[in-house]
């Protein structure tokens, strides 16, 4: 038998990663072996298990051999993942995860903070800046709105200030209060017992409130004052007096505001307030004496406000003069520490970011992006970095110096591995894994793991035809119905832009990262055309944005306008793929036609396990609960009653076709399509998921648990089987996020079937196969950030491709010809 540590030496000189035994997710006793010290591509249709292998098996094997020898004092304050389903691994080493996940959902954390280039930018102006005559020098933390001594007193450092006024708590002040004029006031018995006590008080709540004298009009929006009165519910003489306190509406929004733990409320109460710059600090969030220290003639805000290319350009003759000699060793230092931190954000196409840029507003792609640059700071040696889709969100012109990173995480003698869709990517590859051969049960499979130039003899492999690409078919194009034309439009770095959208057509807007593109579309367009997100409404900063536009022309020949962005469909593990296209309703009404539910009583109620009834009540439908254990940190388990199905026993006992309720959650769309074809509302709905490229989610899986791009293709699905009279636009921001090139043809044929139906579809998109495949072109640019922000180049996509003003046109031109991105 081999020894210890003849096995362990082996391992150590192998040069390999070997698993065996995989079983995470639908990976079917997974064996492979994977080179060390190579840059490797993980492909497969979207669903296929690459992630379950490359993120869900190696990435969690190795992190939770690390936390085994981690003491369990310090383990605990750690969050820890799950321990995967394999047999064994040999050969690996400490592995680094950057997945792909949104911002921050603080407004305090920025581009400065997450990259800490922040840190050394303070210090630049603690040490470097010049001050005024007589002024004392200032530590780093005054030039942070994240600390005490640096932020402005009057907002805290958030640049923002929120009021009230009489217009906004009162929208219609002909009408009475009884009728609702205090808006702001809550709705319900609260609303009702506010009126009461406004009665107790002597006030007149049945005349329009413009009638009112000013005098009591304040006290009612502003008072501080809570008088306690004694109420008699009107209309209810029977009932007994209550002791009722006075809110009046400013002091009810704020409080709600401030404590509320009701994000519904919240948002509710937030829209009564008026969002304003703070005058103090004019917006900059800074105190006074921070904002008087210069560097190269810019205050703190103005430095953290330019984009990290411009920043680039001043530092230059800072770090080094002229004559190639260092300056005063204080900003020579620090400059130039700076400059090589900027340099490989501007090489990973980030250069249009501005320290200052909230990263709530950055999209995942952004946000891992700016991962990799701290990491590349770190300086790692002999560590696995497993990244997913490195390459979304970015331009086919940022791509080659993406490569050109992930080249330099290998040279310092690291393991790269990317899930990966985009085929510039996995062709520059030294090694590929391609997993599947379908999504899924029908996928888990490891079809070839090899040099990339052997993947073309794998039959069963979906991505091989994708490798080597073709012409993109010639099609007749559709013409414009119509046009709705934008004039003077401003935000962001869209400056007094004049844009012209074809009605009846389907469109793309392209353009290098950070050109303009989504906030021409996603915010300009759908304000102009009077958009609403699809999803759960959530308000967040970027939600709020505005844009500036002087005319809008054609926009009411639309009769209705969705915005399909990537944010979740839910919040809570309670929203999941069945409940929100609205399927599983069709489900749970079948369930309550079955014979024992009948005999039972059982309503289609019984079969939600978000009420009580049917749920079961230990865990109140979650299917999990909290496990608190003592000296360690909480962990979560499935309901030791239901055992993690949600439901009670007596519901579980209900069976269609031999499956309970719990177990057709359990089902992937396209299992369910299969078992659910007599249900014609769920078939209808199952089988357009399965057209956009989602045939393997789980019915049952949480909104919680998905990606953006995921999101984003549930509400198309949901969109897809209603049948709508009428024009509609539909909106939609990089639609091929997460989907491999065989998925983007199942979502393209859907977008056009969407036109078909006489509507139209307009597209922010990097994907080339999209854009070849549109009718009409709207390029921006020439840059990103201060050098974007134009349209350079409109047109049917032959046309596009052979303008020179535009960075698109040469990879277009590629794409409609069939030859490969170098």
């Amino acid at each position: 038998m081999e020894s210890i540590a003849q096995h362990l030496n082996t391992a150590k000189h192998d040069g390999f990663i070997h698993v065996r035994g995989a079983n995470e997710n639908n990976l079917d006793n997974v064996e492979v072996r994977i080179p060390r010290d190579a840059i490797v591509a993980f492909t497969g249709v979207s669903g296929s298990g690459k992630s379950s292998l490359a993120f869900g098996t190696i990435f969690a094997e190795s992190q939770r051999r690390f936390l085994e020898s981690v003491a369990p004092y310090a383990r605990r304050l750690i969050a820890q993942g799950h321990s995967p389903k394999v047999e064994f691994i040999s050969g690996l080493p400490p592995a680094v995860a950057l997945q792909q996940r949104r911002g921050s959902a603080s407004s305090r954390s920025s581009v400065g903070t997450l990259t800490t280039l922040s840190n050394s930018v303070r210090m630049l102006f603690s040490r470097a800046g010049t001050y005024p005559d007589g002024a004392s020098r200032l530590e780093s933390d005054s030039f942070s709105r994240n600390t005490a001594v640096g932020a402005c007193p009057e907002c805290h450092g958030v640049g923002t200030v929120h009021s009230v006024s009489e217009r906004s708590l009162v929208p219609d002040p002909t009408l009475s209060i009884r009728e609702g004029a205090i808006a702001a006031w809550p709705g319900a018995w609260q609303g009702k017992n506010l009126r009461d006590i406004t009665t107790h008080l002597g006030y007149d709540i049945d005349v329009p409130f413009e009638n009112l004298s000013k005098k009591t009009r304040d006290w009612l929006l502003f008072t501080e004052e809570q008088p306690v009165v004694e109420v008699t519910p009107e209309r209810d003489r029977v009932a007994k007096p209550y002791k009722g306190r006075f809110w009046s509406a400013e002091r009810y929004v704020r409080h709600t505001v401030a404590t509320s733990k009701s994000e519904n409320l919240r948002t509710k109460a937030l829209a009564f307030m008026i969002s304003q710059d703070c005058v103090q600090c004019s917006g900059t969030g800074f105190r006074n004496d921070s904002l008087k220290v210069l560097f190269a003639g810019l205050n703190i805000a103005e430095f953290n406000s330019r984009s990290l290319q411009s920043l680039a350009q001043l530092l230059r003759p800072f770090a080094i003069d002229s004559e190639g000699q260092a300056q005063a060793d204080v900003i020579s230092t620090i400059s130039t520490d700076l400059l090589a931190r900027i340099q490989v954000l501007l090489e990973l196409g980030l250069g249009y970011l501005s320290l200052d840029r909230n990263t709530p507003t950055l999209s995942p792609g952004e946000m891992q992006r700016l991962r990799i640059a701290t990491q590349l700071r770190a300086g790692l040696f002999g560590v696995i970095y497993v990244l997913d889709e490195p390459s979304a969100g970015l331009h086919p012109a940022d791509v080659q110096p993406l490569i050109e990173v992930l080249d330099a995480l290998k040279a310092e003698g690291n393991t790269v591995f990317v899930v990966e869709h985009n085929m510039d990517v996995v062709t520059r590859a030294e090694w590929i894994v391609d997993v599947g051969p379908g999504a899924g049960s029908g996928g888990g499979q490891v079809l070839y793991s090899g040099e990339v130039s052997g993947l073309a003899q794998v039959e069963s492999s979906v991505t091989r035809q994708f490798l080597t690409p073709k012409p993109a078919p010639t099609r007749k194009l559709r013409t414009a119905s119509d046009w709705v034309e934008l004039h003077g439009v401003k935000l962001h770095n869209l400056k007094n832009v004049d844009a012209k959208f074809p009605l009846g057509v389907f469109s793309s807007v392209t353009g290098v990262s950070g050109s303009g593109k989504s906030s021409l579309v996603s915010v300009a367009l759908a304000q102009a055309a009077g958009g609403k997100s699809l999803g759960e409404a959530e308000e967040s900063e970027d939600s709020m944005v505005r844009a500036v536009i002087s005319q809008v022309h054609g926009a009411d020949q639309i009769n209705r306008v969705v915005l399909m962005d990537q944010k979740p469909i839910g919040r809570t593990p309670r929203s999941n793929v069945a409940t929100y296209t609205g399927l599983f309703d069709a489900v749970r009404k079948t369930f309550a036609e079955q014979p024992l539910a009948h005999k039972r009583g059982y309503g289609a109620g019984r079969f939600s396990f978000n009420v009580t009834g049917g749920r079961c009540e230990n865990c109140l439908g979650e299917g999990f609960l909290e496990i608190e254990l003592l000296f360690l940190p909480g962990t979560y388990g499935p309901c030791p009653r239901c055992h993690g199905t949600r439901y009670n026993e007596q519901t579980l006992e209900v069976e269609y076709q031999g499956k309970n309720i719990a177990e057709i959650l359990e089902l992937s769309v396209t299992q369910a399509e299969e078992f659910l074809a007599e249900i014609p509302a769920a078939a209808r709905a199952l089988a357009t998921l399965r057209e956009v490229g989602l045939g393997y989610l789980k019915l049952g899986q949480p909104a919680t648990e998905m990606s953006g791009g995921e999101a984003q293709r549930i509400k198309l699905a949901t969109e897809l089987q209603r049948q709508r009279r009428g024009h509609t636009l539909y909106l939609l921001d990089e639609p091929t996020t997460g989907l491999h090139p065989a998925d983007v043809q199942l979502l393209v044929a859907q977008l056009h079937q969407l036109v078909d139906q006489g509507n139209t579809v307009i597209v922010v998109e990097h994907h080339m196969d999209v854009v070849a495949a549109s009718d009409w072109v709207i390029d921006l640019g020439p840059a990103g950030g201060d050098g974007g922000g134009q349209i350079v180049a409109t047109g049917t996509p032959q046309q596009v491709a052979k303008n020179p003003a535009s960075r698109t046109a040469e990879f277009l031109a590629r794409r409609l010809a069939g030859e490969q991105n170098n």
